[in-house]
């Protein structure tokens, strides 16, 4: 697996969009993460930050196509202005951690990635974190969110073209892996079965445990010479320990759960891109959420409690 140097550029990209979203109040979220110290806990593990500060949407979007989903205009124009910002941290050879703002931002974050990877000549493979599938489309979601259409949109499903115009690249669905997730709408559970895309749920978590299934990711993505993004939505966790969720479900990841995630994808060496999306800070208590996502991240990036071999059974320090 590749080694990370000790020290990664970071590139913060700030997406306050809610409109993709049933409930307001997440455009709050990359203030409330600044705030909860996500640049000091970065820099305090070595890495090299610049805070690009938070996007406005692309005022050039074409509006001919957009009775697709609700208010898609400025859903487009933010997935369009995240696509570039990304790419141009990507092309300067920097980590994106793109900061939302509802789980709409990864149309633009995703393809920007994708595009990178496909110039690269390198496979893309996407961890997406989540408590919902978000693979609806605009004729079969329910509410007509577009944040739960985002995983749809980056695997290439029809009827999304006004996000991102025509020159829209996609993710093999194969190479698409949602993880953590109970809530399924039905027509979603036929479009996910019929694309082949790899869905890990609570039941498997609690049956085989989330190292050995995050290990089955990053072996995949290993043997591939890879590119990893990871997709990071807030209700993956428990309410009981994040409520700053607009759409919470019971039943989630725990606290070391999610850390053993984050650890583990750290020493993979593989992941080259992150989203941190969906926190709402007007639904949460006391920055309880926001502090967590911190860490999180920070375990990401390579804080641990202690080093350990290859084994996980003894220190490597003496």
């Amino acid at each position: 697996m590749p080694v990370l140097p000790p020290s990664r550029d970071i590139t913060l990209i700030g997406v306050p969009v809610e409109e993709g979203a049933g409930t307001l109040g997440c455009a709050m979220g990359p203030r409330a993460l600044r705030t909860a110290g996500l640049v000091r806990a970065l820099e305090n593990l070595g890495h090299a930050v610049a805070d690009a500060g938070d996007l406005a949407p692309d005022p050039a979007v074409d509006l001919a196509a957009t009775a697709e989903a609700r208010n898609l205009p400025v859903v487009a124009g933010f997935a369009r202005a995240t696509r570039a910002a990304t790419a141009e941290a990507l092309a300067a050879g920097r980590v994106p951690v793109v900061l939302g703002g509802d789980h709409s931002l990864a149309m633009g974050s995703v393809t920007a990635v994708t595009d990178h990877c496909a110039g690269a000549g390198r496979p893309l493979f996407v961890l997406w974190l989540d408590a919902h599938a978000d693979f609806n489309t605009p004729e079969t979601s329910p509410s007509g969110n577009l944040h739960g259409m985002a995983a749809a949109l980056i695997a290439g499903e029809a009827g999304l073209d006004g996000v991102l115009g025509a020159d829209r690249t996609t993710v093999d669905p194969r190479r698409l892996t949602l993880f953590g997730i109970r809530s399924i709408d039905a027509e979603e559970r036929a479009l996910l079965a019929a694309r082949g895309i790899s869905v890990v749920d609570m039941r498997l978590i609690d049956e085989f445990g989330a190292a050995v299934l995050t290990r089955r990711v990053i072996e995949e993505v290993a043997a591939a010479g890879g590119h990893l993004h990871v997709s990071l939505d807030v209700d993956v966790l428990d309410p009981a320990i994040a409520p700053g969720a607009g759409t919470p479900v019971a039943g989630g990841a725990t606290y070391r759960e999610a850390h053993l995630v984050m650890e583990l994808l750290h020493e993979s060496g593989l992941v080259g891109s992150v989203d941190v999306v969906e926190l709402n800070p007007f639904l949460d208590e006391r920055g309880r959420t926001a502090l967590l996502l911190v860490d999180l991240v920070a375990s990401l990036f390579g804080r641990q409690i202690w080093a350990h071999d290859a084994s996980g059974m003894r220190s490597t320090l003496g």
